[in-house]
């Protein structure tokens, strides 16, 4: 009976297991389907999106699109442009956020609570309401038109406090910070080698979301900037805002403005699945 009981129960196991691989690859199609089409549309003609059925294999127009995207736009300038703020914005968020994190989460001063309240409260004003002042400002200090006025009123937010709050007041022991201050260790010290090391996990992610925030903006890029020193997506919007829709042109340039997304996917997701790995090792 025993030995029934155990095969029935590896069989349920194996099938369980089968059943999420199953699931995990149908959602991981279904996920790169648009992505995939995308492609297909962006190497061919536009005459191929009246086929029937639709074209599902890729055709040989990809470079020539491409192409005509930087004829069209300056869009070499966007990428450089969107990696810029990007980066700056996600490299200073991760830090800023951190630092700040760290102090709500285990220093002990007074108006913490409070202070950590009204920067969680912050995240329920709607952003278009801070449109207009923040313009206003960015005109007083001479910044519309240059990256500036997309980097310095980003680099630090209020999700990523709390974010990171959150994650140190259970991540990070205070028996290792006490143990560092009896080694003399600063509080400046404690941060650098005690709480980064511990929080880079939730900071990969953190960045990685940061990254994907900024560089999809649409808004306020298109706003502060001239049309001739453009972000990606003000590029895109170009691209679409002819009196005829040339839908395999847009198409090229989402492509193109989606690969920069992907590599800090894969460069981060290596930090953060190592970081969790090191961290269950140690556990």
């Amino acid at each position: 009976m025993n030995a029934r009981t155990a095969v029935s129960g590896t069989r349920s196991s194996e099938a369980a297991r089968r059943l999420t691989y199953l699931t995990l690859a149908a959602v991981a199609f279904f996920s790169m389907l648009p992505l995939y089409y995308s492609i297909v549309v962006a190497s061919r003609d536009n005459a191929a999106l009246a086929d029937v059925p639709p074209p599902l294999v890729p055709g040989g127009n990809f470079f020539a699109n491409v192409a005509r995207v930087f004829d069209t736009v300056p869009f070499a300038l966007a990428m450089v442009n969107s990696v810029l703020v990007s980066g700056s914005v996600a490299i200073a968020v991760m830090f800023f956020s951190t630092l700040a994190g760290f102090a709500f989460a285990k220093l002990r001063f007074r108006g913490r609570n409070a202070l950590l309240l009204l920067t969680v409260a912050t995240m329920m004003v709607p952003t278009q309401l801070g449109i207009i002042p923040l313009y206003m400002l960015m005109v007083k200090l001479q910044w519309t038109g240059t990256m500036y006025a997309l980097i310095v009123p980003a680099l630090v937010n209020a999700f990523g406090v709390f974010f990171m709050t959150q994650y140190l007041s259970r991540a990070l022991p205070t028996e290792l910070l006490e143990a560092g201050r009896v080694d003399g260790c600063s509080t400046w010290g404690l941060f650098w080698h005690v709480v980064l090391p511990a929080a880079r996990p939730a900071a990969a992610v953190l960045g990685m979301l940061t990254f994907m925030s900024v560089w999809n903006d649409y808004f306020w890029p298109l706003v502060v900037l001239t049309p001739e020193d453009p972000t990606v997506q003000v590029a895109l919007s170009t691209l679409a805002s002819g009196y005829v829709n040339d839908y395999v042109l847009g198409l090229a340039g989402t492509t193109l403005g989606t690969l920069p997304l992907m590599l800090v996917f894969a460069l981060l997701g290596k930090q953060i699945i190592g970081g969790i790995m090191q961290g269950a090792v140690k556990g």
